[in-house]
């Protein structure tokens, strides 16, 4: 991967990272949005799909609720697509090692986050003697800040993971290995136990969710045998 494109994954990053919270919270840096963007850029919108919806089993445990610390997928989610799109040797290999690189990101991006609000929190305490006269001027002025600064920590997370990790998945799909049909198996059965479990808690607390649970669980596995 050329640095030309790992800037380019990094600008990708950075504009999917300001949506998680800052703008405008379109649901594009969901993984399965966030990462089929990656794939698409690195000309192969398939693979980063497949590895999206991975992702996206594995997202569905994560509630972003107030400034409670949480995973950060917009960036790792490109972060993922990235490394797999650009592999070299074994795919299955490739996505195990793009699905723990992106977990990886998610905490970091995460950690990252609470960092930022914190930096906020300073910045906003320093006008305050202005925001209470009134000046609209740095209201504006906050704002657009926090918003430069969340897009510069999307940019510079991604373009360091992909710098860092993309020759670490390189050096461990060469030195690795493993029966493919083992790894697919683990990685489904993780990423289905999570988004399963995930899908009950949200559900199971409302008065019809469990029955809507089970019919759309139902409905989902009689697409795929038909499939």
């Amino acid at each position: 991967m050329t640095i030309t494109t790992i800037l380019l994954f990094a600008l990708l990053g950075a504009v999917l990272g300001l949506d998680v919270v800052s703008f405008p919270q379109a649901m594009l840096s969901r993984p399965i949005v966030a990462s089929t963007l990656a794939g698409t850029l690195g000309g192969r919108a398939s693979d980063g799909l497949l590895a999206g919806v991975f992702l996206e089993m594995m997202a569905l445990e994560t509630l972003p609720v107030g400034a409670s610390r949480y995973p950060e997928w917009g960036t790792a989610s490109v972060v993922g697509g990235a490394l797999y799109v650009s592999r070299k040797g074994d795919a299955t290999s490739a996505l195990l090692f793009a699905m723990l690189g992106a977990m990886i990101i998610a905490w970091v991006g995460g950690w990252s986050m609470y960092a930022l609000r914190r930096l906020n929190g300073r910045w906003t305490k320093r006008a305050l003697p202005a925001l209470e006269a009134g000046d609209a001027r740095v209201v504006t002025w906050l704002q657009m800040r926090g918003i430069g600064a969340d897009l510069l920590r999307g940019f510079v997370l991604t373009a360091l993971a992909l710098a860092l990790l993309v020759p670490l998945t390189a050096i461990a799909i060469a030195n690795g290995s493993g029966d493919s049909a083992t790894i697919r198996a683990v990685l489904v059965a993780v990423a289905a136990s999570i988004a399963g479990s995930a899908a009950w808690k949200l559900s199971h607390g409302s008065r019809h969710g469990p029955w809507f649970f089970v019919g759309g669980l139902a409905i989902g596995c009689a697409m795929l045998l038909h499939a």
